[in-house]
């Protein structure tokens, strides 16, 4: 098993490794990821927010590697020395890359869905300048619904491609993927048509911005104002193990549950997203594990979970 040390941790890893992964197993300085998502083959290596600095390469070749690297493309080799959070230039380069994901990404944080779940808004907040240079018109598109159920906002994409990577890998047929070249390249669909397919809103839970959207769930609340509850039901599509998220005692969202990387455990079919909004359809399991830094752990030791009330009243009760 081949050894690597990242920020002078070492670990030895099985072969085939990425840095990323391998910084995944250590559990700190992890580089950050907008387009690597571990469920999907082939992602990772569009973004380049999770560049590292290979100051070894092995042992066999202790040369450091003359540029900075993609962590989730390169693949460890024995005796590898990595450099993330203690390298001065991936910090400058973690700044470019972000302000370059935000050269054409709105300010609209507080009307955006996402807004607390986003990925951007971290890297934003780590790397972002105060101030943005980019002193040229923005790119604009019209919003469109891609499915009676999901609405694209192409201002926000930062064309990730974990879409069409969902749309390839968990349904029969894609009709939807990236159009044009360069800037002018955009997500949408094939002349009129709409991704109806069973599995289409996984595309939400792993869009890292807000421009894939639950229309189900658009300006109801805001995500710090409602409670993840861990449920299941026996469902014949997929392994209807998802989180709830309650405001009061109303189902407002169905989403997958996520891993401590914000990625789904297990992808969940459009029956269990949609169409099953009530507590009874589920068996609750119990709130849903949530980092302390979230914001959405905001009063979440204090959450109970809901009361079904009963349907019908004894003839006492009516009485009374």
């Amino acid at each position: 098993m081949p050894k690597v040390t990242i920020d002078d941790i070492s670990l030895e890893v099985p072969l085939g490794t990425t840095i990323l992964q391998a910084a995944r197993m250590i559990g700190q300085n992890v580089p950050p990821a907008m387009c690597y998502y571990s469920k999907l083959e082939g992602s990772g290596g569009k973004c380049r927010t999770c560049l590292v600095q290979v100051v070894a390469g092995s042992y066999k070749d202790p040369r450091p590697m003359p540029k900075l690297v993609a962590s989730c493309r390169t693949t460890v080799m024995d005796g590898m020395e990595v450099r993330n959070t203690t390298s001065s230039e991936v910090q400058e380069a973690r700044k470019g890359v972000t302000e370059f994901l935000l050269a054409n990404h709105p300010l609209d944080c507080p009307v955006c869905d996402q807004a607390g779940e986003c990925k951007l808004q971290d890297l934003s907040y780590e790397h972002g300048l105060s101030k943005s240079r980019y002193e040229f018109k923005r790119r604009e598109f019209d919003r469109i619904d891609i499915g009676d159920k999901i609405q694209l906002h192409m201002n926000r994409c930062i064309l990730c491609y974990r879409c069409t990577q969902v749309a390839e890998q968990l349904t029969p047929e894609r009709v939807h993927g990236v159009l044009h070249r360069g800037e002018h390249s955009e997500i949408s669909t094939m002349i009129e048509k709409a991704i109806d397919n069973d599995f289409s809103g996984n595309m939400i839970d792993v869009c890292p911005v807000g421009a894939l959207t639950d229309k189900t769930f658009r300006f109801k609340s805001r995500v710090w104002f409602t409670k993840p509850v861990f449920a299941h039901r026996n469902c014949p599509g997929c392994e209807g193990k998802v989180t709830l998220w309650y405001q009061g005692s109303e189902v407002l969202r169905v989403t997958s549950r996520k891993d401590k990387w914000g990625e789904a455990e297990s992808f969940i079919c459009n029956s269990c997203r949609f169409d099953h909004k009530k507590t009874e359809d589920w068996v609750i399991e119990g709130p849903a594990k949530i980092d302390s830094h979230s914001v959405i752990s905001q009063n979440h030791m204090k959450f109970e979970l809901p009361v079904i009330q009963p349907l019908l009243t004894t003839e006492n009760e009516q009485t009374a």
